[in-house]
């Protein structure tokens, strides 16, 4: 069966989640008897051993070096290229992220190999090779690529679209990856984040967005309560970004981040077809409007017509009601 190469991200020393979903779908794809390597690089980066193991892998790639501690494509490029060909796999995952979008393409240039991109749901073939269902045409569609011949075939995974399964008590091989890093064109010095770091709607199960029907900055606390309320991210449409109501972070969208949570709350948000291709991928989609023709009923799994401001304060009270239950 085939062997699958995982790259692992880590944000604060810990695996992020879109990186355990991808060691999942490996898992799934390499078969029984296959095997799933997954690679870490960094410092600190065998403690990552354990989660990768129980998330599915069954060996753990390690490049210790400090000079992988912050992104720089050149060198990550050089390591995953290595980690590949030591491992011989016959795929190569990486979560669909900034960094994981980035890497990939480099990767698969230097591979010369194929890269299927954002892929929502993916296969191996009978006869090998790799098949994946991506959004084309800014999410109006949904087409299935594949990548017959060429090794390793490589896809980026949309966070959120696969879930991460675990199995307690699995372990994983550790093997060093002797692998210096590679001169870097570009060195990040430093990483700087908000006093107040707020739940990244890119990996978030869980979103609550809001667009011009809120009329104001001063009322997107209405997203922020129901959003704690529901243990999720505040999401925003790209109106209300452009004029300043909250930072570019939060955009939902073509332009802002593509989204796949568990659920979308769209709130005074009309559905334009650059907001529709960033979340439409969502498992369910609640869309609360006063307009009963917004395109976003279109696309929503539950609809309700109405006015956010009166809609949002009675909805937030009463999840909030059924929790303390």
């Amino acid at each position: 069966m085939a062997g699958v190469l995982v790259l692992l991200e880590r944000r604060g020393g810990e695996l992020k989640r879109a990186s355990l979903q991808a060691v999942s779908v490996a898992r799934r794809l390499a078969g029984e008897g296959g095997r799933v390597d997954a690679l870490a690089l960094g410092s600190g980066a065998e403690g990552t051993a354990a989660a990768a193991a129980e998330a599915g892998a069954d060996r753990l790639l390690v490049a210790a070096d400090a000079a992988y501690d912050r992104y720089a494509p050149e060198s990550y490029t050089a390591a995953l290229a290595a980690a590949a060909k030591e491992s011989g796999s016959e795929i190569l995952l990486v979560a669909g992220t900034a960094l994981g979008r980035d890497v990939a393409a480099r990767t698969a240039a230097r591979l010369q190999t194929g890269l299927l991109s954002d892929v929502v749901e993916i296969e191996r073939p009978a006869a090998g090779g790799l098949r994946g269902r991506r959004p084309v045409y800014s999410g109006k569609a949904l087409a299935w690529e594949s990548i017959p011949q060429a090794r390793p075939a490589m896809a980026t995974l949309r966070p959120n679209a696969f879930p991460a399964s675990a199995t307690p008590g699995r372990a994983a091989d550790v093997v060093p990856l002797a692998v210096p890093a590679a001169a870097a064109r570009v060195v990040a010095t430093r990483l700087e984040t908000p006093p107040q770091q707020e739940q990244d709607v890119a990996e978030a199960s869980i979103i609550v967005s809001g667009g011009r029907g809120l009329k104001g900055p001063e009322n997107f606390s209405l997203i922020r309560d129901l959003a704690k309320a529901l243990g999720g991210a505040v999401g925003a449409s790209r109106a209300v970004v452009d004029a300043g109501w909250i930072p570019h972070a939060h955009q939902v969208g073509q332009t802002g981040k593509v989204v796949a949570p568990s659920l979308y709350v769209a709130c005074g948000i009309s559905g334009a077809i650059q907001h529709l291709a960033g979340m439409s991928s969502s498992k369910v989609i609640v869309a609360i409007n006063k307009d009963p023709d917004a395109p976003i009923f279109k696309v929503a799994t539950y609809g309700i017509v109405g006015d956010v401001f009166e809609v949002l304060p009675k909805l937030t009270a009463e999840i909030s009601r059924i929790k303390a239950d």
